[in-house]
């Protein structure tokens, strides 16, 4: 029998992944638009960047997001001062965890599609007097929207299953930031085995899922 405490950590895995997601779809959009489109110094140190987290531990990344978002980090302890709230072992900060990690998956993916746009289709936009906006909007974006939504698949399933970021900047709080990965590692080391199965199951399944969903729109891609 699955347990309101099992309910709860699947209902925050759900809330976190899918706010992460949407973050990342806004903000990732642009930036793949930028890299594969603008050419600009420092252009390849920003791609590294944003893609360290993809191969980095997740311990690491977390690690530096406490130095930057904690009480006393870089631009917590700021925030921390304006307003007394720290984002430390807050379900937000879940979020943010599984922001980072996922980003990149959006970033890649997006921007190998948006490079792939055939550039004769983009000057004749320009030609018919489109702005550069109009041009993303209306003929980059749609033309590269596969490559987008299998980047969005991924990114949901990897901020669903985000442990060791998460870990460090929320901590496992039990009914207020135990996702669903955390949720397992905790009845796992409590011998809880029905509950970690149940768990695991469904992430495996939901897992599987996603991988033929992005795999389809690679394949209609090419």
């Amino acid at each position: 029998m699955v347990d309101n405490a099992t309910w709860y950590s699947l209902k925050l895995s759900l809330q976190v992944a899918g706010i992460a997601t949407l973050l990342v779809l806004l903000s990732g959009i642009w930036v793949a638009y930028a890299l594969a489109r603008k050419d600009f110094w420092g252009k390849e140190l920003l791609d590294i960047v944003l893609t360290l987290p993809l191969v980095m531990p997740p311990t690491v990344t977390g690690y530096y997001l406490v130095i930057i978002f904690g009480r006393n980090g870089v631009v917590g302890k700021m925030i921390y001062h304006w307003t007394g709230w720290t984002i430390m072992f807050t379900w937000q900060a879940a979020v943010l965890a599984s922001f980072v990690v996922a980003f990149p998956l959006l970033l890649k993916t997006a921007r190998a599609a948006m490079e792939a746009v055939d550039l004769n289709l983009i000057q004749a936009s320009y030609t018919l007097g489109h702005s550069e906006w109009e041009t993303a909007i209306r003929v980059v974006f749609p033309l590269a929207r596969k490559g987008i939504l299998a980047g969005a698949v991924l990114t949901f399933a990897r901020a669903m299953g985000e442990f060791g970021a998460t870990l460090m900047l929320a901590g496992n709080i039990p009914g207020k930031t135990d996702t669903m990965p955390l949720a397992i590692y905790t009845l796992a080391a409590g011998g809880e085995w029905s509950q970690a199965n149940f768990m695991v199951l469904f992430f495996t399944g939901i897992s599987g899922l996603f991988l033929y969903l992005a795999n389809r729109f690679s394949q209609r891609m090419l």
